[in-house]
């Protein structure tokens, strides 16, 4: 039987007040136990513990009905008045009410003890020694019941905000991936009919290699990790296809530290930064000899730290007026997976170039949630 069944909770549920009330006895009965000691007026520990149990095993059975009514009639800025009313005439019959009770258990325990009582012989000292007491405990356990519930809210409202906020985020990063998608395959198709004109046989190759990574595109499952030897994978296809394009005018080298293999990183995280490279570094040089590095490595601490880099035309004095939708997108996803814990850099290399940094954490923060 599954312990998530309704019968099972309703059995924790009991055994908890159970247990519940029993210790609250015992501390009473410690407290009576002790007091009369003091007093001088010894009791048995037997009996100080049937006599605090007896009045608080009431209250237990008591407390069910509190507990209705607290539901029932919770506190209400806009009719005060009403609703003090309503538990202030409940305080006073249950009040009435545990007396009633309480005088014919004790009435019971003496009958077992050999030592009857006539009810009404109970009955008003426990009316007259308890009554305001009892007013009390009617207050203790509507507060708390009050404030069970109100943190039953507070917890199921905090729960909802991170779930939607959970779902949100996976919204925008699926929207993200979704627009980087389309912008790679206008761009490579671009590439391939420039080619179809002045060289159909590479053209062809590009369309084979096209194929290859469209399949590799729809086997994703939409996830927005992967392990980054996917990704490499997948940008060695990808660079295949851009030396057909530039007819070999470029060369790539790709450094992956085994101890980095699997970590989990973004989808498609290589693929704009490497084309950003080729398109605004490499492209623009009409003379060969470019070479885009990729390395991935241990960071300091729990990271990972990737480069992806050029010797190309670097970055203009003052920074790009405006990023791709390739750098753009990446940041963005970065964001939204890992917040502050990771970084972003931009920066031109030193003999001209520039290099993309990236330190992601190990484990990010919400993804896989």
């Amino acid at each position: 039987m599954s312990t998530s069944s309704p019968s099972v909770r309703i059995v924790l549920r009991l055994v908890g007040l159970w247990l519940f009330w029993t210790l609250v006895g015992l501390a009473f009965a410690s407290q009576f136990y002790l007091s009369s000691s003091l007093l001088g007026r010894t009791v048995p520990w037997s009996e100080a513990i049937s006599y605090s149990l007896e009045d608080w095993y009431v209250w237990a059975l008591l407390s069910v009905a509190i507990r209705a009514l607290a539901r029932r009639f919770p506190p209400d800025e806009q009719r005060p008045w009403r609703t003090g009313g309503i538990h202030l005439a409940a305080a006073l019959a249950i009040s009435l009410v545990y007396v009633i009770v309480r005088a014919a258990v004790g009435q019971v325990h003496g009958i077992l003890v050999g030592e009857p009582a006539v009810f009404g012989d109970v009955f008003r000292p426990l009316l007259v020694k308890t009554f305001p007491f009892n007013l009390l405990v009617y207050g203790v356990i509507f507060s708390a019941s009050h404030a069970l519930d109100y943190y039953r809210k507070y917890h199921e409202r905090t729960v909802h905000a991170l779930e939607l906020e959970k779902h949100l985020a996976e919204a925008r990063l699926q929207a993200l991936l979704r627009q980087l998608k389309p912008h790679f395959l206008f761009n490579t198709l671009n590439g391939i009919a420039s080619l179809m004109h002045s060289d159909v046989a590479a053209a062809d190759k590009m369309l084979v290699r096209l194929s290859e990574l469209l399949r590799l595109t729809m086997n994703q499952k939409g996830q927005p990790l992967t392990r980054l030897r996917e990704e490499v994978g997948f940008i060695e296809k990808y660079l295949d296809i851009e030396r057909l394009r530039f007819r070999d005018r470029f060369d790539a080298e790709i450094v992956i530290d085994p101890a980095v293999r699997d970590v989990e990183v973004p989808s498609l995280l290589l693929q704009p930064l490497v084309e950003n490279s080729i398109r605004h570094g490499l492209e623009p040089k009409a003379e060969g000899g470019g070479l885009i590095e990729v390395t991935a490595k241990p960071g300091e601490g729990d990271t990972v730290e990737i480069t992806v880099s050029d010797n190309g035309t670097g970055m203009p004095a003052g920074g790009f007026s405006r990023e791709g939708i390739g750098v753009g997108n990446t940041r963005a996803r970065l964001h939204e997976i890992y917040g502050k814990a990771h970084q972003f850099e931009l920066a031109n290399r030193t003999g001209g170039g520039l290099e993309i940094r990236i330190v992601l954490p190990r484990t990010p923060a919400n993804a896989h949630e």
